[in-house]
């Protein structure tokens, strides 16, 4: 399992633009991707589940990468939430 931090940045938090292309980067890999925000655990490969956090600009998210491809999801994951989030 591969796992790292994010703090929102987006002064909007996690909306519905970059919680869909999150969803959309998470459903390119067959590891088993979640969000955890402190209180909640989430797929990451539902929007809704996205949405539910509530995450906010300042909130740190926990992302969890677990499955056959979990080092290159990680990977990938962490540069998509830098640019995005």
């Amino acid at each position: 399992m591969k796992e790292f931090e994010h703090t929102v940045q987006n002064e909007l938090g996690m909306h519905a633009r970059p919680a869909g292309l999150l969803v959309k980067k998470a459903g390119e890999f067959s590891s088993s991707v979640t969000v955890d925000n402190g209180e909640k655990k989430v797929d990451a490969k539902k929007i809704m589940s996205l949405m539910m956090l509530g995450a906010k600009k300042g909130h740190t998210l926990k992302f969890s990468v677990e499955g056959s491809d979990e080092e290159e999801a990680a990977k990938a994951l962490q540069m998509f939430v830098k640019d995005n989030l």
